[in-house]
């Protein structure tokens, strides 16, 4: 089977030389995205995982050498290749040092940036079972265990900094997987009460009869199977933290005992006359839309704003895709420590290029859960090979499409109707999105990272509109 084209990104401001020598890879075999600045560049690296990219050093704004850097720090298996006229040793060294395969001079023929791109081809494959160039994790992009880097989670850890060392309710909200409780318990541990308990609930896995008891505690005799007294959650909480899992299927009546809670900080054992006083920090939790359970009466509406004091919104995976290869490295390390995968020598992991663009191209329904247990089972099938390949992933993420990145619209001399044209592409995009679900708006929401009642109200315009 022939062996499939390399992606490749080339960075040149010149457009002419960026032009012929995009023209001349394609010729031999390479796929070539171009970009014509390091903010661009940066800009497609987030979009797609490619193999090699090959940059020109002196740039407007971003450098070639960050933008390697950017691009090793994201890919550690990528490719990268920098080319200057102002080749000095010391610019050699920079870039070599900030993760460059090799340095290529202007002027220069062809051949010789393709024995150079050749070259470290061979040496990426030859070295593959023991070069392994670490991702570039740095703690600005995590938060005890949060990672991302990406422009929805950047907003998320400036709120988790400000809110953390404060006293204050928080609410979480986000789909089933996106990692509400390591946030709780990062805010946890980065606030005042750390040294004490982190205890959590989760509300919709305790029959409804055993949530009072396991919330409050009870004492000897209080029901049938009560042989002693117990502490309940908040108690075991007390100077720490309590996170309410899944605070959306709690009953009305023992909300209103949750309200009394967070209004007086006391509470009574199921039995007990004694009022207990606590000193505990709430954290709520839950992937149902509040509001509208207060609108249905299922909800109290008084305890929604007591918890509703600091909303943090986890965004989808598929809406913040760019922290995918993030992601699978903090998985893959994890994995590693525990000695999972690779024998017991527990020998560095990397994943190949079109098996990232896989799990890039997948929606996560299960967001980042799911990732986690895909590269695990990744993982634990590759037979101890120091690389994971497409056939290692799950056969539904193997079947992913790739991302295809759009090719540069022409501009014709006349000119052209810029509504029109945005118009005719949404439909367009729409139009395959339903074809692909077989019709299901849900999932072509989904496909298109819209909400469902947005995708209608698309429709409904587009149905009244003439064809272009």
């Amino acid at each position: 089977m022939a062996e499939p084209s390399k992606h490749l990104l080339l960075v040149e401001d010149e457009a002419p030389l960026r032009e012929a020598v995009a023209e001349q890879l394609a010729d031999r075999g390479f796929s070539v995205q171009q970009a014509d600045s390091g903010e661009a560049a940066v800009a497609r690296l987030a979009e797609f995982a490619f193999d090699i990219i090959v940059t020109d050093l002196r740039l407007p704004g971003i450098d070639g050498s960050d933008v390697v850097e950017a691009a090793v720090g994201r890919y550690p298996d990528i490719i990268a290749i920098v080319v200057t006229g102002y080749g000095t040793v010391k610019d050699a060294v920079e870039a070599i040092k900030r993760g460059a395969s090799d340095f290529v001079n202007k002027p220069f023929q062809i051949d010789e940036l393709l024995h150079a791109l050749e070259s470290a081809i061979e040496q990426r494959r030859l070295k593959s079972e023991n070069a392994y160039l670490r991702a570039q994790l740095e703690d600005r992009y995590r938060f005890e265990g949060v990672v991302g880097k990406g422009r929805a989670m950047s907003r998320v850890f400036q709120l988790l900094e400000t809110v953390a060392p404060t006293n204050s309710t928080i609410l979480i909200t986000g789909e089933t997987g996106t990692g509400k409780e390591v946030v709780a318990r990062a805010i946890h541990h980065n606030s005042p009460r750390r040294m004490n308990r982190f205890v959590a609930l989760n509300c919709a896995a305790i029959p409804e009869t055993l949530l009072e008891a396991e919330l409050f505690g009870h004492v000897r005799g209080a029901f049938t199977g009560a042989v002693g007294n117990r502490q309940g959650r908040l108690e075991q909480a007390h100077k720490g933290t309590l996170l309410l899992d899944e605070v959306g299927n709690m009953s009305v009546a023992l909300q209103t005992k949750l309200l009394r809670v967070l209004q007086e900080r006391e509470f009574e054992r199921i039995g007990d006359s004694h009022t207990t006083k606590v000193d505990v920090r709430i954290i709520a939790a839950t992937n149902s839309d509040l509001a509208r359970l207060v609108a249905d009466g299922q909800f109290r509406e008084d305890l929604f704003y007591r918890l509703n004091v600091i909303p943090v919104e986890l965004p989808p995976l598929r809406e913040r895709k760019e922290d995918i290869p993030l992601l699978v490295q903090h998985f893959l390390d994890k994995l590693r420590v525990e000695g999972i995968g690779a024998g017991q020598a527990r020998v560095p992991l990397t994943v190949a290029q079109d098996a990232m663009r896989r799990l890039m191209a997948y929606a996560w329904p299960g967001n980042v859960r799911q990732l986690e247990n895909a590269v695990e089972r990744a993982v634990a099938i590759s037979a101890g090979r120091p690389q994971l390949d497409v056939a290692d992933l799950p056969i539904e993420i193997q079947q992913a499409q790739e991302p295809v990145l759009p090719s540069t619209v022409a501009l014709p001399d006349e000119g052209l109707d810029l509504p029109s044209f945005i118009a005719h592409l949404e439909r367009e995009l729409i139009q395959r999105s339903l074809e692909r679900t077989g019709g299901n708006k849900g999932q072509a929401a989904k496909l298109l990272c819209l909400k469902r009642t947005t995708l209608v109200e698309k429709l409904k315009r587009i149905e009244k509109q003439p064809l272009i």
